[in-house]
This record gives structure tokens, sequence and C-alpha cells, in this order.
């Protein structure tokens, strides 16, 4: 029997180094292949020892700017710690692609129009050629999701991808209150992370 990814993703940290160091210490718990942060990982306060716990435990980090992210200080925090800054890339672990696009049409200085998302989306799964599972990571929720209970409408362009690239997964975060919500849209499960994280098997 093939071995499973398990994964850790997580998203609006925004700042709080509690936050990153609890969820260091789930993914040593849980013995996870890869830590996923989709976006706002600084945000509202700054500081150091966000990526760090993650890298003390000897973990594999994959990250996409939220909107509180800039694109800048996104790439600053990857080359620091030598992790991967997925925003219009793909990466392959084990037999699973994982492509994605952050930022959100919100406030912030990671706004991003729906047109930049869809391509990034698109440049980023162009990487992923003749792999079987795909992970989509965002940072907002697409349009029509569960997610918009909240009264913030989802992205249509990374709606427009789930219905053209049929990932497996898409894992995203943004709307604190819907954190932990799982939905489907054609075969392809979503998920809202949130900042207690979610441990996911593929």
């Amino acid at each position: 029997m093939e071995k499973k990814l398990k994964i850790l993703a997580a998203a609006d940290i925004h700042g709080e180094s509690k936050i990153a160091k609890r969820l260091a210490n789930k993914a040593e718990r849980e013995n996870v292949d890869l830590v996923v942060l989709c976006g706002d990982i600084m945000g509202f306060q700054e500081t150091k020892n966000i990526i760090k716990p993650f890298k003390e435990k000897n973990k594999k980090v994959i990250i996409i700017p939220g909107n509180w992210d800039s694109l800048s200080n996104t790439n600053f925090l990857a080359e620091m710690y030598d992790i991967k800054n997925l925003h219009g890339y793909s990466v392959k672990i084990g037999d699973v692609g994982f492509f994605g696009a952050g930022g959100a049409e919100g406030p912030g200085p990671g706004r991003v129009t729906e047109r930049e998302i869809l391509s990034a989306l698109k440049k980023a799964y162009s990487g992923l050629k003749g792999i079987e599972k795909k992970i989509m990571i965002t940072h907002e929720h697409p349009f029509g999701s569960v997610s918009e209970f909240s009264g913030i409408d989802g992205n249509k362009a990374i709606t427009k991808a789930i219905k053209t690239f049929h990932p497996d997964i898409l894992i995203h975060g943004h709307i604190h209150e819907a954190s932990g919500m799982e939905d489907k849209i054609g075969n392809t499960k979503i998920f809202n992370v949130g900042k207690e994280g979610k441990i996911l098997e593929v």
C-alpha cells in the first residue's frame, strides 16, 4: 500500500508567534510530512518567529501570501528560511502536486485582482503535467462556497480554476469565522483551514 502524504494546513496566523509555536508542536506530534501556510502569515503584527518554529522541528514548509502579506515580504520569508512561496508556482512532494496563488481582493498590501489570481493559478498549474494528485492552495475562498455565509463574496477566478483544473483538494483561509468548514465544488474537496490548522492525508 502506498504511503499517504500527511499535511498540516493553516492560515491567518497574523504574526502571532504563539499560534505558530502551537502549530509547529502539532506538526511534530502528528508527524506530518509537510506544513502549508495559506496566507496572512504576518499581517497585523510582525514577528520573527512565524516560520522558525516549523524549521526547528525539521518540517518542510510551503507558503503563499494573504491580503495582509506583501509579495516582497513573503518572498523574503521564503528566502530567509529556505522554503517555497507557491504564488504562481508549483511543487511536487511525493506523488502530490501543489500549485497556488495568494493574496485577495480585500484590503492590505497583498491585494490582487481576480484576473491576477487566475493568471497566477494558470502559470502554477502548467508545471504539473503528468501528475495525478493535485492540491490547489489559495488565500481567498471560492465564489459559491460555504465561506460566503460571512457576507463576503468568494473569488470567481478561484471557482473558475477549480472547474478548469479539477484539483482533488483546495486549501484556503481568509474568512476567519468559517474556519474549519468543509465544502465541495464538483469533485474538488474544499477546506477552510484557519489558524487552528487541519490535518489532511492524501
